[in-house]
């Protein structure tokens, strides 16, 4: 009787370990929170700080389908392009809404840190730079 009472013991403590997993996932961080398919910009350099994202066009990033809360007080200091290739997949992106003043475009698979900050409020897709 005793065998079997540490033999159940045994297999009670093996099967509480199996529900626990080795490690736990991290969370994505800078450039590789942007989910493929969308364009991300980011209030930080290299992907860091609040990130914006989209899937579409959007002609205002504060009154549009998706806002970007932080776009009407913090410059956008990088972008990621992580948008699926061929097609409309570059992006053109705008200083004001209903894409007003030209201020650059990201390539597919561009990343990358500005200079200089930008102020910018609406982007569209587009077949090249």
């Amino acid at each position: 009787m005793r065998k079997l009472g540490v033999t159940i013991a045994t297999l009670a403590l093996t099967t509480v370990g199996l529900g626990v997993p080795a490690t736990s996932a991290q969370a994505a961080s800078g450039y590789d929170r942007c989910v493929k398919g969308d364009v991300c910009f980011f209030s930080g350099s290299g992907g860091s700080g609040s990130m914006c994202s989209w899937d579409a066009d959007d002609s205002d990033w504060r009154g549009g389908a998706i806002t970007c809360s932080w776009s009407g007080t913090t410059q956008v200091r990088s972008v990621y392009n992580n948008g699926h290739s061929g097609g409309y997949d570059s992006v053109k992106y705008y200083r004001y809404a209903n894409y007003s003043t030209y201020e650059g475009c990201a390539a597919n698979g561009l990343k990358h840190t500005y200079s200089t900050p930008k102020t910018l409020r609406s982007h569209k897709w587009a077949t090249s730079c």
